[in-house]
């Protein structure tokens, strides 16, 4: 009996001894596991920023033309018709960095793409600094163009295709902070240089441009290519590193690389890409009037012409020299910068749809609000009302500027980046970008001469309507795709009966795998 009970004992206390091993090595797994995502997300993090760096050039030459242009006019005698040109071009041609970036992209890959980006903007800057007259500083423009176009469109889909799933909002949101980061220094650059000589400050402010570009030279270092297009370009092995590195958890590692190579599968040649996207089925329809209808409500409510010809606004709304309008202006970049470090952080907690509502009813408000503003009489001899004129103009220019970065400022870009199949990604992202772009070119170089047809004030209302509109697109088109992955936001769009029936939203994972199946 004793030794029975001896004998059961031991087995006991082995059980227990296997299962505190078990337990430990569970605890052990869970610690490692909390580690490496930590360290996997920071990678990502670091990933992301570096990517974005192509962005602070399109913010910088935002910011600093409001401000160089007015030294330009002085130096190089420009016409306003000149001005409009000048300004607006650079959204025009990016829509040919962005048309070729997509092919360009999927042919040597997204980080390749970036420098290219990089060095063509380079040149250009360079020119411009340089210019002695308007043709040569139009070819410089037209360079700088082109790189920004690269730039702006690959960086957003290069972080979606490397971020995890629920932090991908964050992350393709970084490249709408270097943009207003840039936009912030052009207006810190305007004010710094403003006390040169006209024929210098202009050059300087333009030529401190081509610093952030050099950075991104480092950055090449520092990056890794896409799982993704390493993928489409059967290097399975290298993609599998590349996750694991932005990934910690090996398991969801493999479940992601099936569901990349499931994804690439159907990958088409360049041809039939854009064939798919001409002919597209209902479901890249959808995509197509969601990732474009997003990019183009973007720029139409008029946040390009808020931004370029701010000191025009001020101006017209009563304020006088030209350091006043400069430190305005810096205001209203510091507003921008703030209020998307806002929308990073709420982006991936709130969702995209609420911010977008946000947002878009916000602006409307705003863009009413500082129309009628402009439209006011003004009194002259420094009286009360123009104060008070010109203080509701800087309140509502900041107040349209930060809900116009606390959502569709960011979202517009992860939208457009994580909507699209894989397949079509790249050149459905450049195509979406082009509609950004021609948009943005529109309204910067029709500014100044709608402006003169129906005052600035009325130039705002229409802005403002415009502005009501995306609240409705909003609604019907945008679908809410937090901490989806992107193989699962593609088949949400595959739901016909979501898509009449308006808002696109996602159904619960029964639903979801129901559609699967499918």
């Amino acid at each position: 009996m004793d030794m029975k009970n001896e004998k059961d004992g031991g087995k006991i206390y082995r059980k227990i001894d296997h299962d505190e091993e078990k337990y430990e090595e569970r605890i052990n797994g869970v610690v490692h596991e909390e580690k490496g995502n930590n360290s996997s997300k920071k990678y990502v993090f670091a990933c992301a920023i570096f990517a974005s760096l192509n962005c602070v050039l399109l913010g910088y030459d935002i910011g600093v033309m409001s401000g160089a242009i007015i030294f330009m006019q002085e130096d190089l005698k420009l016409t306003e018709v000149q001005e409009e040109v000048f300004v607006g071009t650079l959204s025009i041609i990016s829509l040919l960095g962005s048309l070729a970036g997509g092919r360009t992209s999927d042919a040597i890959g997204r980080r390749w793409t970036m420098a290219f980006a990089a060095i063509v903007f380079q040149s250009g800057a360079a020119i411009m600094a340089l210019a002695t007259t308007f043709a040569v500083l139009m070819v410089g423009r037209l360079l700088a163009g082109i790189g920004l176009g690269f730039g702006i469109m690959i960086a957003p889909v290069y972080i979606a295709e490397i971020s995890p799933a629920i932090e991908r909002g964050s992350f393709t949101s970084l490249p709408e902070i270097f943009t207003n980061l840039g936009i912030l220094l052009g207006y810190v650059s305007n004010y710094a240089f403003s006390g040169l000589p006209a024929h210098i400050s202009w050059r300087v402010m333009l030529a401190v441009g081509i610093v952030p570009s050099v950075l991104v030279g480092f950055s090449l270092c520092i990056i890794p290519e896409s799982p993704r297009w390493l993928v489409m370009q059967n290097r399975v092995e290298e993609a599998r590193v590349v996750l694991l590195r932005t990934n910690g958890d090996v398991g969801e590692v493999e479940e992601r690389l099936g569901d990349i190579l499931k994804a690439a599968g159907g990958k088409n040649e360049g041809k039939s890409v854009w064939f798919e996207l001409m002919n597209p089925s209902p479901g890249v329809r959808r995509m197509l009037i969601t990732g474009c209808g997003i990019q183009c409500f973007q720029q139409m409510t008029g946040i390009d012409a808020t931004v370029y010809y701010s000191p025009t606004i001020f101006k017209d709304a009563g304020m006088g020299s030209n350091s006043k309008l400069l430190a305005a202006t810096m205001a209203v970049g510091l507003t921008k910068t703030l209020f998307i470090l806002i929308a990073i952080f709420l982006i991936d907690r709130v969702g995209r749809k609420p911010l977008l509502y946000i947002s878009t009813i916000g602006m409307t408000f705003c863009l009413f609000g500082l129309g009628i503003t402009l439209s006011l009489p003004k009194h002259g001899s420094d009286s009360s009302s123009d104060y008070a004129q010109i203080s509701l103009a800087i309140l509502f220019v900041c107040g349209n500027v930060a809900f116009f970065s606390v959502g569709i400022g960011p979202i517009c870009w992860v939208l457009s980046s994580e909507i699209f199949p894989l397949r079509l990604r790249a050149q459905a992202a450049a195509l979406g970008a082009v509609g950004s772009r021609v948009s943005s070119g529109v309204v910067a170089m029709s500014f100044l001469s709608v402006a003169h047809a129906i005052t600035v004030g009325g130039t705002f209302l229409v802005f403002a309507a415009i502005s009501a509109a995306s609240i409705v697109f909003v609604h019907k088109c945008c679908p809410e795709t937090k901490g989806k992955s992107l193989e699962q936001i593609e088949m949400m769009f595959q739901n016909d009966g979501q898509w009449v029936d308006g808002g696109v939203e996602l159904e619960d994972a029964q639903h979801l795998m129901h559609n699967t199946g499918r």
